[in-house]
């Protein structure tokens, strides 16, 4: 089984992903074929921080710190 990071694409009213041939290759994948895909978004968190280095009075380092706590 083979785990990738795609990007979406719009196609039509859709979305779409495309499938790498290397992995098309790998796993014989066919037209017509049913594959099972699991969705899960990846999330940016310096995007996060980002918005709470400038709604706060900490630094990126400091929230970090603070999230580690506990985590012995």
């Amino acid at each position: 089984m083979a785990e990738i990071d795609v990007q979406v694409k719009k196609w039509g009213d859709s979305l779409a992903v495309v499938i790498p041939k290397g992995v098309v290759d790998q796993e014989n994948i066919a037209v017509k074929d049913s594959v099972h895909l699991k969705v899960e978004k990846k999330v940016d968190i310096s995007d996060i921080f980002g918005v709470a280095k400038n709604k706060a009075k900490f630094s990126i380092q400091q929230l970090k710190d603070e999230a580690r706590k506990g985590w012995d």
